[in-house]
């Protein structure tokens, strides 16, 4: 009896697990075939949509950020063709193709507008400079580059008076670095200059390149010495302006010692 109760309280015995069913499954070359041509699919769609379709081809072209430049002087000058595809637009090529065509250029951003538009943001080159020659002026650049010549000089553009002497330090000067050198430290001397000073330079001597000085609207002259220690040279003009007002002439060839005098 009470191995009957205790059969009775277990209940039924469980039979064997049931197999659970499986779905059959692709062979795992046969996805990888399947994904691949998925993806050549929308590969081929996106190359069509970016290159045959009429959906992203260049309908306009504009030029911003011109100052002396002409807006259509640029979108001639960066030769894009119309109804190409947008996404074949060199940009490196456009900007050499400006920069070689048109110097007052320094640099310039090529930028896709999808899905028509291409617009080429400009930066000009600005005179630090001017070289007069047969009567018109060239302009040069904070970077020494000589960009362009204009019949007119650019108002508050000094003007280079490069008088080298044939004799003495001065033509010792001239050998050792050569017109283009002295060129390039009177344009980083003019960089430096304080901003008043800047703007009331009429005209920046290079004898040498230690001896580079400015002559002001007023006919005051500044002896600047060579371009180096530009910045103090700048601080030192400036305090000493303030200081003596009424001074003719002032000498920072020395920043730590500047001297002035009335005459």
């Amino acid at each position: 009896m009470a191995g009957q109760k205790t059969a009775e309280r277990q209940g039924p015995k469980s039979g064997p697990p049931r197999p659970r069913s499986r779905r059959p499954r692709l062979p795992k070359s046969r996805t990888l075939l399947l994904v691949g041509a998925l993806l050549c699919v929308l590969g081929g769609a996106a190359v069509w949509v970016l290159y045959g379709s009429s959906w992203l081809r260049v309908e306009r072209v504009t030029a911003t950020g011109t100052v002396v430049l002409k807006p259509d002087q640029v979108r001639e000058a960066a030769g894009i063709r119309g109804g190409g595809p947008l996404i074949s637009v060199d940009s490196d090529a456009v900007e050499e193709r400006l920069r070689r065509k048109l110097p007052r250029i320094d640099s310039v951003d090529v930028i896709r507008d999808w899905p028509h538009g291409i617009t080429l943001k400009v930066t000009e080159r600005t005179p630090a400079l001017l070289i007069e020659k047969g009567g018109k002026f060239v302009e040069v650049d904070a970077k020494g580059v000589r960009f362009a010549t204009v019949d007119k000089a650019p108002k508050g553009t000094p003007l280079l008076v490069l008088t080298p002497h044939q004799s003495g330090d001065a033509a010792a000067s001239l050998r050792r670095f050569g017109p283009d050198r002295l060129r390039r430290e009177a344009v980083r001397m003019a960089t430096d200059l304080p901003g008043a000073v800047a703007g009331d330079t009429t005209a920046v001597k290079v004898r040498s390149y230690d001896s580079i000085s400015l002559e002001l609207a007023d006919g005051r002259t500044v002896a600047w010495g060579s371009s180096e220690n530009g910045r103090m040279k700048a601080e030192a003009l400036s305090a000493l302006m303030k200081a003596v007002p009424k001074a003719r002439h002032f000498d920072v060839t020395v920043p730590t010692a500047p001297a002035s005098s009335a005459s």
